[in-house]
């Protein structure tokens, strides 16, 4: 794991959830980067948006990076979703499809 990635706190849910009704979220050049061919078909900007606006996550955390890592669970596996969170704007930097296995302890 880059040392960067690794997250340092804990964030409470509530609290998050709170601060996504105070701001925009956009897409980024980076977003999709890590996608297949096939995911990029079912993973679209407003997919994403929905997920993060509309299902709860079980586990947030800030990395050492300043973004926050937002883990929902994805059907068998599990959604993990990097933000850049800012004063009134929410820059989603990108995604993966991980593991259960892969979740970090914190």
């Amino acid at each position: 794991m880059v040392d960067g990635h690794k997250i340092q706190k804990r964030v409470n849910i509530n609290e998050f959830s709170d601060r996504l009704k105070e701001c925009e979220i956009k897409t980024t050049d980076h977003t999709f980067f890590r996608l297949n061919k096939r995911q990029r078909k079912i993973f679209k900007e407003k997919i994403i948006k929905e997920i993060i606006l509309n299902e709860n996550p079980f586990l947030i955390g800030i990395q050492k990076n300043k973004n926050y890592a937002v883990f929902y669970n994805y059907k068998k596996d599990v959604l993990k979703i990097i933000l850049d969170i800012q004063f009134n704007k929410i820059n989603i930097v990108t995604f993966y499809i991980i593991d259960k296995k892969q979740v970090p302890k914190i």
